[in-house]
């Protein structure tokens, strides 16, 4: 809670991939809709979440994911990250849930705040430019918590 007695929530992101991307967008939205602030932190490969280039190319990676039922080794054959991806673009689109994109903008046009993180941004080389309009700025660490004083964190 805030000082001046709001609901606040930051959730951090940090996980560039479809199945990870959804989470922070689906609370994110949840909250905006129960008028709680919401800011979002994307960092590591979070950031291809919020990368122009990326966010339209994001998969599902079956390797390590023990939710998604099958050895890991059938993960590795060729085709089969694509096969999941497809499939859970196809369960997204039936669910009637906005691509990526335009599940962004209506977040952030209902009032969420959009970070990226400095040392993920030097570390891959990038610049604000490679962002999506919604990115506010690139923030520090510190920044963020700054910003995030007061909020429920949610990491993922």
């Amino acid at each position: 809670m805030t000082d001046n007695g709001t609901r606040k929530l930051a959730i951090i992101n940090s996980k560039g991939t479809l199945d990870m991307a959804y989470p922070g967008l689906v609370l994110a939205n949840a909250a905006r809709m129960n008028g709680i602030e919401v800011v979002l932190f994307y960092t590591f490969w979070g950031m291809d979440i919020i990368n122009k280039k990326k966010q339209q190319k994001l998969l599902v990676t079956p390797v390590g994911n023990p939710a998604m039922g099958m050895p890991n080794f059938i993960g590795i054959i060729p085709g089969v990250q694509q096969m999941a991806t497809h499939m859970m673009k196809k369960t997204i689109d039936d669910l009637d849930l906005p691509p990526i994109d335009e599940f962004m903008e209506m977040v952030h046009d209902a009032g969420a705040k959009f970070y990226a993180c400095k040392m993920s941004v030097d570390m891959l080389g990038l610049s604000e430019d490679d962002f999506v309009p919604q990115v506010e700025s690139v923030v520090s660490a510190m920044d963020f918590l700054d910003i995030a004083e007061g909020a429920q964190i949610i990491f993922i």
